[in-house]
C-alpha cells in the first residue's frame, strides 16, 4: 500500500436528508449516506453513514478485510459486533467506536434492526477483500 498523497481540498457540508440513503454500497444488506468527503478530498478520504436495511442472518458473516490506510467506524445508533482476528468479538453501541488498523481481518456477527454507523476511511477507493 503506497502512502497518501496531499490532494487539493474543497469545502463540503452534508445535511441530513433521507434521501441520501442510497443502497448501492459494499453490502446489499445495508443503505449508504455520502458525507461527500471523497470528492471534497480528492481521495484522500471517505466518510458515510451506514443504516443496516436486513436483518442480521449467519451468511452475511463474510471473513474480509479492507485495503486501507486508515479506518474508523462510529456508533450513531443501535448495536454492531465484529469477531476481529487477534482481538475477538467486540460491540459498538451508540456512542461508541473502534478504528480498525490496516488490513485487520474481521467477520461482522451481528447488529440490531436500528443500527446506524458513521465511518471514515483512508483512501476513499480501495479493496475489500474476501479472506479464506
Amino acid at each position: 500500500m503506497e502512502p497518501l498523497t496531499p490532494a487539493q481540498q474543497y469545502f463540503t457540508i452534508s445535511h441530513h436528508d433521507e434521501a441520501d440513503f442510497k443502497a448501492d454500497g459494499l453490502r446489499d444488506y445495508s443503505a449508504y449516506r455520502d458525507l461527500g468527503v471523497a470528492q471534497a478530498t480528492g481521495g484522500l478520504a471517505e466518510a458515510h453513514v451506514i443504516r443496516m436495511t436486513a436483518p442480521f442472518r449467519t451468511e452475511l458473516s463474510v471473513r474480509h478485510h479492507h485495503d486501507v490506510q486508515f479506518q474508523l467506524v462510529y456508533c450513531l445508533k443501535g448495536w454492531f459486533e465484529t469477531d476481529f482476528e487477534g482481538v475477538g468479538p467486540r460491540r459498538l453501541v451508540a456512542g461508541s467506536c473502534w478504528v480498525q488498523p490496516p488490513g485487520i481481518r474481521h467477520t461482522v456477527v451481528g447488529w440490531s434492526d436500528d443500527c446506524e454507523l458513521l465511518e471514515v476511511l483512508m483512501p476513499a477507493h480501495h479493496a475489500t477483500v474476501n479472506d479464506p
